[in-house]
């Protein structure tokens, strides 16, 4: 407790009730005044002085400017697991992680060469017909140089953001997945000449399918608004992606066929499983 000497002079001349007022109402106030309201009432003798003393709370921490957090933060949430945002970041890191891994292996980062890229595992027919069918699989996240894979994370981020809290983490992956493989069974089937591809793209065409198929089917209880917004948006950025990939000769649109047809058929079977289903009991 401060001496009385060390208090403001002007208390000393205020009245007692101006004093009560003061320490009953000390939160109003900076901390200081009503400790030194306090102060004088104790020696007046009409507060006891061994009233315990008040606990000032502790500063709170300093904020960062008001406003968006910085632009570290905001790209660090694109990569980072949680909630219904959790398989989505989890198949973008592994997709870099593969081609982070290759670059360092000594692959070209700008235009990988296809012996490279058989080596990692593409989907090429000689080798994958002849009962190399995992390359099915792990064809789905190589990538054909550093474009490639930038294009294929923007258009996986922005379809899973939209489609992980509809479907749930698990089957968000299963569909992805299929996708990816029903994308290179078809492209093997469509280029009978032979193909050496690589990528997600079937895989992501998948979501697109399965989003089209359960916002269009009403699968999933959404406002109008909120359907049409869905809807439009799918089906545009489908159709822009499509429409690229007929006008460059290297894009593997078998791929992406296939993967759209298993999304959609996967769309239509979760939407008929969710209204045979019965509803949970409570």
């Amino acid at each position: 407790m401060l001496p009385a000497e060390d208090q403001p002079t002007d208390f000393a001349r205020l009245s007692d009730a101006e004093l009560l007022y003061l320490a009953q109402h000390a939160r109003r106030y900076p901390p200081e005044l009503g400790h030194a309201a306090l102060l004088e009432l104790q020696r007046r003798g009409l507060v006891p002085a061994d009233l315990p003393q008040p606990r000032h709370s502790k500063p709170a921490p300093q904020q960062e400017e008001a406003g968006e957090p910085s632009w570290w933060k905001q790209a660090s949430r694109v990569f980072r697991p949680g909630g219904s945002y959790f398989i989505t970041p989890l198949l973008l890191l592994l997709n870099l992680a593969v081609f982070g891994l290759m670059v360092a292996q000594g692959v070209n980062p700008l235009h990988p060469d296809g012996t490279d890229l058989i080596n990692w595992g593409s989907n090429f027919s000689p080798l994958t017909l002849r009962g190399q069918w995992w390359r099915l699989f792990t064809a789905c996240f190589l990538h054909g140089g550093i474009a490639h894979l930038l294009l294929n994370s923007y258009a996986l981020v922005f379809i899973g953001v939209l489609a992980e809290p509809l479907v749930g983490r698990w089957r968000m992956l299963l569909v992805y997945l299929l996708s990816g493989v029903a994308g290179n069974v078809l492209s093997l089937w469509w280029h009978a000449s032979g193909v050496n591809g690589v990528g997600a793209s079937g895989a992501i065409f998948g979501l697109y399918g399965l989003l089209l198929a359960l916002v269009a089917t009403g699968a999933r209880h959404l406002t109008r608004p909120q359907r049409l917004a869905l809807l439009v948006n799918t089906l545009f950025v489908t159709a822009t992606s499509l429409a690229y990939g007929l006008q460059q000769p290297h894009v593997d649109n078998a791929a992406h066929l296939g993967g759209l047809l298993l999304g959609l058929l996967a769309g239509v079977a979760l939407g008929i499983w969710s209204r045979l289903s019965p509803p949970p009991t409570t």
